[in-house]
């Protein structure tokens, strides 16, 4: 969520115009916005976003409400339970300001019920609950128990099925900063004449130490307690892991630090992806960094690896040379990488490996899997004529990797089989954003039209790149949701024009993608996505000022888990003349001009629960002469100059989107279903994972067929939907109808290539 573009604020007291935002909120802005709007002196207001908030406007907070936070801060913040508890940490800074001095190997006490128990940090970061919760939850401390203290916790170090730190049953805790002290180990502490002479060591340090009776060289992996005796891990310089007594280890002298040498070094170079190995097997990362570190002369790599099996966040010895989440950081001689054989899909290791999984013939991409005809420029989306020769199949789609189908399905939906957001590939952008522009063009867009199928390492590199940009440090290894994604790429990066404009009250605000909210007393059971978005604009009274080009809905839930709906029939078009702010309008009754809209008859029972109620002057007036109506409260219609005279023929055209893309949800997994064709039957069906070859080392099977069969039901009444049971519907169908997460509508007359 944090990025280094934003500035972030905690609302220290309810805002005059916005009192339903209440004092411990966080929230933020960008810091560009923030220095235009104070260039020339201080704004009374500030236009703020709140943090977790599904809305995707900004709210104006006066600047009196609201004090400065660091990004630090207000993660930390941000994991206690509510906005109260918040606010009174907050004002009693002295625990806040010790949790920033905290880091992986810090000896701490920890609260555990009334308790204060001895422990290690072992962890710091997001929970992988995260991508789920609402609002998102902020950085807790991952506690490995010492000493007596052990077999008290509640935790082996396992979260939602990720190892975030080893430790054995119940020896570990999960705790917000609040729970968390600070403590200096009497066993470490400088009055200990065993250990003082070793001098200070700590991760990434380069040190020589007495093993197997002769002196030997390493790197200091991290410090613990074992048997309550201090040890300390390193990695040899023959690629090995010993652990062995503090005091019998000691820095090296040092020697003159030289700069990084940011550079290509053979074949690997930033941003590779490489596998190493260690001790306990191979691990794969990438390199964010290289250059010598201190007291080493060779080139060393630093690596982000896939697993929390490193030894820091990027830092050595205190000094930043990259960012990446705790104990994601490894350092070791660039020598010792090779490139990450999951990826290499052109040695013949990997291909034969390939070869076995697809061995009905299907993977044929049509030439070496380096994509050569990768920069073609511009090429057309894949026709309903080319479906079936370009995309269906084994090691077909975008390939899935390490939480990577978020981003998968979102890609794979927009630009498959339709053009409707080309335009973002092409329009200028920012020197610093033309890689990543570059990248989704070149290295995804084109390969995925010509031949359809992306390598896993591509989307690795798109998600580096964002991760580069700051807008988040877990591009790389956390699953995030689609809308996140989508708005990074689109508002921040490529700085595209919202696509959606909605009028409230007269007044025009902008955003990317729509989420449908109801109230509690809707009467809907099956309803249609039409249906979802009228009542949804009807709730928040709201219009659309222009229809948009391509419409990005999302469905209505209880946070990411819960649906509101067991079921809901997808519109494969949204008739939007009627939720428009301006422009003529037919009477649902007699399709004359209409004058005037009526929100009390929107849920009048007597109408159909479809379509905004309008009317003209005389079935206005007839249809409010029943007692029941007699105290509705119409309002005239914003209606175009000219039209009131004329009159209106009733072959007024209708503004119209169809449906090409559902992105579906299901376990925290996502896939994509595209509507690539105008027959029913013209529907495929997307999973960047749907197999595996291999286990740690094996590599992901994308997999694209088609999925006729949502046509079937698609036909089907509304009565006939409702009879059917979700297990017993056929192929795929039940996705799409009971796991719907995201709708993709498009103009018709605003794709590219039409």
């Amino acid at each position: 969520m944090t990025s280094q573009h934003n500035l972030y604020f905690i609302v220290t007291r309810t805002p005059e115009y916005h009192r339903h935002v209440s004092p411990g909120r966080i929230c933020y802005i960008s810091e560009a916005k923030h220095r235009s709007l104070t260039r020339k002196s201080a704004p009374a207001k500030l236009p703020v976003y709140l943090w977790g908030s599904s809305e995707s406007w900004d709210r104006e907070i006066e600047a009196g409400s609201l004090e400065e936070l660091s990004a630090e801060e207000a993660e930390l913040l941000q994991a206690l339970p509510d906005d109260p508890e918040r606010l009174k940490w907050f004002r009693g800074r002295e625990a806040l300001q010790a949790a920033r001095g905290l880091a992986v190997g810090t000896a701490v006490t920890v609260l555990q019920g009334k308790e204060w128990l001895r422990g290690i940090v072992r962890f710091i970061g997001r929970t992988p609950t995260s991508p789920y919760a609402a609002p998102p939850p902020g950085w807790f401390f991952g506690i490995e128990l010492q000493g007596e203290d052990r077999g008290k916790g509640d935790t082996d170090g396992i979260c939602q099925n990720k190892t975030l730190f080893p430790c054995a049953k119940d020896c570990g805790i999960f705790a917000p900063f609040t729970q968390v002290r600070p403590v200096v180990p009497s066993s470490l502490s400088p009055s200990s004449p065993k250990h003082s002479q070793t001098g200070a060591v700590a991760p990434g340090d380069r040190v020589t130490y007495f093993f197997h009776d002769k002196w030997q060289h390493g790197m200091v992996l991290h410090v613990k307690e074992e048997d309550a005796e201090p040890c300390v891990r390193i990695s040899t310089d023959t690629n090995d892991e010993v652990d062995v007594p503090l005091h019998t280890v000691a820095p090296e002298s040092k020697g003159t630090e030289t700069p990084p040498v940011e550079k290509d070094t053979a074949d690997l170079s930033l941003s590779s992806v490489v596998e190493v190995s260690l001790a306990k097997g191979t691990s794969y990362g990438i390199i964010r960094w290289i250059g010598t570190l201190l007291g080493c002369l060779e080139t060393m790599a630093g690596l982000e690896l896939d697993e929390p099996d490193g030894v820091s966040d990027g830092t050595f010895k205190s000094e930043r040379l990259f960012h990446c989440a705790p104990r994601k950081a490894l350092f070791v001689k660039l020598r010792s990488c090779r490139p990450d054989s999951r990826f290499q899909s052109t040695s013949a290791h990997c291909s034969g490996k390939m070869l076995e999984a697809d061995a009905s013939g299907q993977n044929n991409t049509g030439g070496d899997s380096e994509h050569s005809t990768g920069r073609l420029g511009t090429v057309p989306p894949i026709s309903t004529e080319q479906v079936n020769h370009i995309l269906i199949g084994r090691m077909k789609g975008i390939q899935g990797h390490y939480n990577s189908c978020y981003m998968d399905a979102a890609l794979f939906s927009l630009f498959s089989c339709s053009s409707v957001l080309d335009a973002m590939l092409f329009k200028p952008t920012e020197p610093q954003d033309s890689p990543i522009q570059s990248t989704l063009l070149n290295d995804i867009v084109n390969p995925l039209r010509t031949k359809g199928f992306v390598e896993g390492r591509h989307i690795m590199k798109l998600r580096q790149q964002l991760q580069n940009h700051g807008y988040s440090k877990s591009f790389t290894t956390e699953e995030k949701d689609p809308e996140e994604f989508l708005t990074v790429i689109m508002q921040h990066i490529l700085a595209l024009d919202p696509l959606l404009k909605l009028s409230l009250g007269g007044k025009v605000q902008e955003s990317y993608c729509y989420q449908i909210f109801l109230d509690q007393n809707h009467s809907l059971v099956l309803p249609t996505v039409q249906q979802l978005l009228e009542h949804s604009l009807h709730n928040a009274g709201l219009k659309l000022a222009e229809v948009p080009p391509c419409f990005i809905l999302q469905m209505p839930r209880f946070g990411k888990k819960f649906k509101m709906f067991d079921r809901i029939i997808p519109s494969l078009e949204l008739d939007v003349t009627n939720l428009l702010s301006e422009g003529p309008q037919q009477c649902m009754l007699c399709g004359d001009l209409a004058q005037a809209e009526c929100t009390d008859c929107f849920k009048d029972p007597i109408f159909s629960q479809t379509g905004f109620k309008i009317f003209c002057q005389k079935c206005l007036s007839q249809v409010h002469a029943h007692p029941q109506r007699r105290s509705h409260q119409p309002v005239p219609l914003d209606i175009p100059k000219g039209y009131l005279s004329h009159g209106i023929t009733h072959t007024l055209i209708r503004d119209k989107l169809e449906l090409f893309a559902v992105l579906c949800i299901e376990t925290s997994h996502y896939v994509s279903f595209i509507k690539h064709g105008p027959n029913s039957q013209d529907w495929i069906f997307f999973d960047s994972m749907a197999d595996r070859q291999g286990e740690k080392d094996g590599f992901n099977i994308p997999e694209v067929h088609a999925c006729p069969e949502v046509g079937t039901y698609l036909e089907m009444s509304p009565m006939e939907l409702a009879n059917q049971v979700p297990r017993d519907m056929k192929g795929v169908a039940k996705r799409l109808f009971c796991d719907a997460y995201m709708y993709l509508y498009q103009s018709p007359n605003m794709c590219l290539y039409r």
